[in-house]
């Protein structure tokens, strides 16, 4: 795989010789149904320079160029605001979340949330494209969020998120001292029938794993500081899981936290770490603790 601004170069091994051009698109890039139909709907693929069909046979060596680049209306109203962009390339856009704002509107032509300012920003810089997100953060989590700038950056980022392929470490201060200094809540996650929005451990729910290990504790606060890695990705997976160790997280009043040294649920989604789905790069992007969090951190190391 090669690729230069938006044109993504491939040549055909032998694993795939006599295969259809699209189950080699499938196979070698990730590129769903949709993707596919929508790059032959444009002639964005070319086989050896020429124009192609999907069901083209592709052989040993030949070479397969797909023009990523996309002009499409934004699906999300532009709204500007403070942004702080992470990394950014012509496929991955990155950035913090603030504390408080939404990661994507609910319904047509909602604004004041994390997505419409990141159309804005696409707009500005004279992009045309849909916003589309990889994963969402509750609106009270500060922190890193990845969203894909083109059809195929979506799907690839989407399939590496389902195999686990992209690490996503956050960082909780929690009331009471924890036990153990690290380990690995496994119990499944459901919704809570007695309220519309909150989430329980429930036998019939769905998987869910949180690891986490101990950063520090401060007897005086009777707050914990832990580091937690997800392995899969839930509706308030960490909240619940910690709550259900008697741990529930500052100031997160839905889950049995008082909001005494913070005004939010005190939880930031620090880190993502996971390989560039085209360039091969490891991208290791770092979101800084928010003020609140971080003035809290510091009681708790002194």
């Amino acid at each position: 795989m090669n690729i230069k601004g938006h044109m993504l170069s491939l040549k055909v091994d032998e694993l795939h010789h006599n295969t259809s051009l699209s189950h080699f698109l499938k196979t070698a890039v990730s590129a769903s149904k949709p993707v596919i139909h929508y790059w032959m709907e444009h002639q964005k693929v070319r086989l050896n320079q020429k124009p192609a069909h999907q069901a083209a046979k592709v052989c040993t060596g030949d070479q397969i160029i797909i023009d990523l680049f996309e002009t499409e209306e934004s699906d999300v109203t532009p709204e500007y605001g403070e942004l702080e962009v992470l990394f950014e390339d012509e496929h991955l856009f990155i950035v913090q979340k603030p504390a408080g704002l939404p990661t994507h509107p609910n319904e047509q032509g909602q604004t004041g949330t994390l997505a419409n300012l990141v159309a804005f920003h696409f707009q500005a810089n004279g992009e045309e494209k849909r916003v589309r997100h990889i994963h969402r953060l509750d609106q009270d989590t500060s922190g890193t969020v990845i969203f894909a700038k083109h059809r195929l950056a979506h799907a690839a980022l989407d399939q590496m998120l389902s195999k686990k392929m992209i690490t996503r470490t956050y960082i909780a201060i929690a009331e009471g001292l924890f036990k153990k200094k690290k380990g690995t809540i496994d119990e499944a996650i459901g919704r809570d029938k007695h309220h519309a929005v909150r989430r329980r451990i429930s036998p019939t729910g769905q998987k869910a794993v949180t690891h986490f290990q101990v950063m520090d504790m401060n007897k005086r606060l009777q707050l914990t500081a832990v580091k937690l890695q997800l392995e899969t990705g839930r509706t308030h997976q960490i909240r619940v899981h910690l709550s259900s160790l008697g741990y529930p997280l500052a100031g997160d009043t839905l889950y049995g936290g008082v909001r005494k040294h913070i005004n939010r649920c005190a939880l930031h989604a620090k880190e993502v770490d996971m390989k560039h789905p085209f360039t091969g790069e490891h991208l290791t992007i770092e979101a800084p603790l928010p003020p609140d969090m971080a003035q809290l951190m510091n009681q708790i190391i002194h």
